[in-house]
């Protein structure tokens, strides 16, 4: 699916346009935002976001739909109204000064009985749900899950958008409006599209390494909690997303659609050695259970760099 842009339009696969009338002026962008559309579909999402309104009109550039659908709104060089009261790097306001989209997902959930439903009533299963903290704040909550495609298709995107508009940086809106808002949400690998796109080893967070057999990897910080996949093999390495007393939220390397919490007992930074009996994070009891092959879905930090390499000598050769 490979895209491009023409005359600040995006052009490929799987790619429509309608134009929304909730929109600003000329503008250079900075910066891309990520949102969550908290909404019940990509449809739903692109009506409400094309639509005037006495007041709280809202839009964006791109809507990504679950399934890789893109619907473009705007062109990258006019103002979208996604961001609102926002602030970032010394700059107020960034409407003004960045590009947004908006990913058809959920959001946060509640658990009504046995169930996990969005605010809008719809059910999901727990296949789609990812109980984590926000790194923002506040306590472990249901959270709608992405697609697989849905983050391969935000990276080629990101990646696409970085390049041509030479953007500083890739955030979220619960980086320009912390307390306020809270998307693209724990359930997202931003830091991991980050470290990908950007090529900047320092928006990865640590990485450490499994040091038991096979170490189970929940939905929550609790032993009672069930898996979210298989269990993860002696040597997975994983990012390390929030670290507490007993329990750390993590994410294999390897694969960002695995994410969950794992027991301090069993995983080492990286720069100790694999064979270490434990981290130096509190220790605490694992259990033993099997394990499964994993999708690649990050890059080696050399394939990052000859990436970056290239796009400078592009920068250069222009």
């Amino acid at each position: 699916m490979t895209l491009r842009i023409e005359n600040h339009k995006l052009v490929g696969d799987q790619v429509s346009h309608r134009d929304t009338p909730n929109r600003g002026g000329a503008m250079a962008p900075s910066y891309l935002v990520l949102h969550y559309t908290a909404g019940r579909s990509l449809e739903s999402s692109v009506e409400s976001l094309c639509t005037r309104k006495p007041q709280g009109n809202a839009s964006a550039h791109l809507v990504l739909g679950r399934d890789g659908r893109i619907v473009q709104l705007a062109p990258f060089n006019i103002v979208t109204w996604h961001a609102g009261v926002s602030q970032w790097a010394g700059l107020v306001g960034l409407n003004s000064h960045s590009i947004g989209v908006e990913m058809d997902n959920a959001g946060l959930l509640k658990r009504v009985g046995s169930q996990y439903q969005a605010w809008f009533g719809k059910a999901y299963p727990e296949d789609e749900v990812l109980l984590a903290a926000h790194r923002n704040g506040g306590p472990v909550s249901p959270w709608h899950s992405y697609s697989e495609v849905q983050i391969e298709r935000a990276i080629e995107l990101a990646d696409l958008l970085v390049e041509q508009y030479g953007l500083k940086d890739v955030l979220g809106h619960e980086d320009i409006a912390p307390g306020r808002k809270s998307d693209p949400g724990p359930a997202f690998p931003l830091a991991a599209l980050k470290s990908r796109v950007l090529g900047r080893e320092e928006d990865s967070p640590p990485r450490y390494v499994v040091t038991a057999s096979n170490l189970n990897i929940r939905k929550g910080p609790d032993a009672s909690f069930e898996p979210v996949a298989a269990a993860l093999r002696k040597g997975t390495e994983v990012f390390l997303l929030e670290a507490r007393d007993r329990w750390s939220l993590v994410e294999v390397v390897s694969n960002a659609e695995i994410e969950g919490w794992v027991s301090n007992s069993f995983i080492a930074p990286l720069t100790a050695s694999r064979s270490a009996p434990a981290s130096p994070l509190a220790a605490t009891t694992g259990e033993p259970a099997s394990s499964r092959s994993t999708r690649a879905v990050t890059e080696a930090p050399s394939e990052k760099k000859a990436r970056q390499a290239k796009k400078h000598r592009r920068a250069k050769d222009a």
